[in-house]
């Protein structure tokens, strides 16, 4: 390939030589569970619930009893666990990711957001809730906090409301981030994560948004907090402590899981048990998803997958020797994995190259890489174009053919050369 690069370049240059030469111009509500730090002991499932263990030289994981489940490494999207991943289920307190994330790519943390009707409202409707009062004062930082921390429905729609002129406006906004983020079964109608028929969300889905989401800085800080204290405002009569009661991430708890960066847990009758997270070990950083859990039991289950995933995978960094990459190139493969055991597949576009990265037929990485034919194909486009627009010019200027101009010119070079080398020698 390096071969074809320095043919191209010189095949350019020569072309560009002659050009020169002629002299021609040319151009919800939540409830945690208590989690200990028990590893999931690999053993067979059956692949049709476990669908990853079906993959051919895929490190064979536990079944687990909550419906639905997700381990995704965030850097190349490779998803190590799936349990049921598309099937769509309530997501409960789950949706609130996606209504702090939203807010924060819509707002600026030092907005004024004036609780109204609409999210008094929340302090009646069954959730969770900071009691919050009319006309009581936060900024958009505060109502943030609320939402991840506390769980706070009545901030959620206040929220809502600010961002999008309305919530119905907010909600839609919410479905048009989710597409953008390659969901393709979820639809929210809430933004607090409350029972609603229509409202559902897959593993799968869920597991793009709280990797989009931990991707904005301040969302990773408020989804790591334990515990916030929010000041007095214009209403209240003092501060409010609000506590986390997601225990992966509070090391206080029988729970407690170190390499946690933040999450999220949440609970109705119509969902179950739901938790959503991101953890970072071993140069990796896995989201784990759990719907539709018993409660208490969610917990758990989160530890024991991401386990899995941190002990049986590892990044594997992909040689640059016969081509230019552009970008990537690393993959997420089972322990002891090499390159050998990788199949590829090209897409060539715009002079790039996107190659994907197999193990036993699943995604496990992509790379950019220069399209040094195609470049080679340009060069010599852009070549013959020179000598079009030399012989073009030449043609317009004169009567006389090209090749003679040509021969005239090489005779006066020649008679040139001849009268120097005489002065020489003299």
């Amino acid at each position: 390939m390096k071969k074809k690069r320095i043919t191209a370049a010189l095949l350019a240059l020569g072309l560009s030589a002659v050009t020169i030469c002629s002299q021609l111009p040319v151009f919800a509500t939540e409830e945690t569970a208590q989690a200990t730090d028990t590893a999931a002991q690999p053993q067979t499932a059956d692949p049709s619930v476990v669908t990853t263990n079906g993959i051919d030289g895929w490190p064979q994981a536990s079944d687990i009893s909550s419906t639905a489940a997700i381990v995704m490494e965030t850097s190349t999207n490779t998803v190590l666990y799936s349990k049921n991943a598309d099937q769509a289920l309530y997501p409960a307190s789950a949706v609130k990711v996606m209504t702090c994330l939203v807010a924060l790519e819509n707002s600026s943390l030092d907005d004024q957001v004036t609780m109204t009707a609409t999210g008094v409202s929340g302090v009646t409707d069954g959730g969770a809730n900071i009691s919050s009062q009319l006309d009581e004062v936060f900024t958009m930082e505060q109502c943030l906090y609320a939402i991840m921390v506390a769980s706070a429905n009545d901030i959620a729609l206040q929220v809502a409301e600010h961002v999008g002129g309305s919530v119905d406006a907010f909600v839609q906004t919410m479905n048009a981030r989710a597409q953008e983020l390659g969901c393709t079964n979820t639809v929210f109608t809430n933004p607090t994560g409350l029972p609603d028929e229509n409202q559902h969300i897959t593993a799968h889905d869920m597991a793009l948004i709280m990797e989009a989401a931990m991707a904005n800085e301040t969302f990773r800080t408020i989804a790591a907090t334990t515990s916030y204290t929010l000041p007095a405002t214009n209403v209240s009569g003092g501060e409010r402590v609000l506590t986390n009661s997601f225990t992966m991430i509070n090391n206080a708890s029988d729970g407690y899981y170190e390499p946690c960066i933040g999450g999220k847990e949440g609970y109705t009758e119509a969902s179950g048990s739901t938790l959503v997270c991101e953890a970072a070990k071993n140069n990796m950083k896995l989201v784990c998803v759990v719907l539709n859990g018993a409660s208490g039991v969610t917990d758990d289950e989160a530890i024991a997958l991401l386990n899995y995933g941190f002990d049986n995978f590892s990044p594997l960094t992909i040689a640059d020797t016969d081509f230019n990459r552009l970008s990537g190139g690393t993959v997420i493969a089972p322990n002891g994995a090499t390159e050998d055991n990788l199949t590829t597949e090209d897409t060539s576009s715009d002079g790039q190259i996107t190659r994907q990265y197999y193990f036993g037929g699943t995604p496990v990485g992509t790379a950019i890489l220069e399209d040094t034919e195609q470049q080679s194909n340009d060069a010599a486009v852009t070549g013959q174009k020179n000598m079009e627009a030399a012989q073009n010019y030449s043609a317009s200027h004169t009567t006389t053919p090209y090749y003679i101009i040509g021969a005239i010119g090489a005779a006066f070079l020649l008679f040139f050369l001849f009268l120097l080398v005489k002065v020489i020698r003299s």
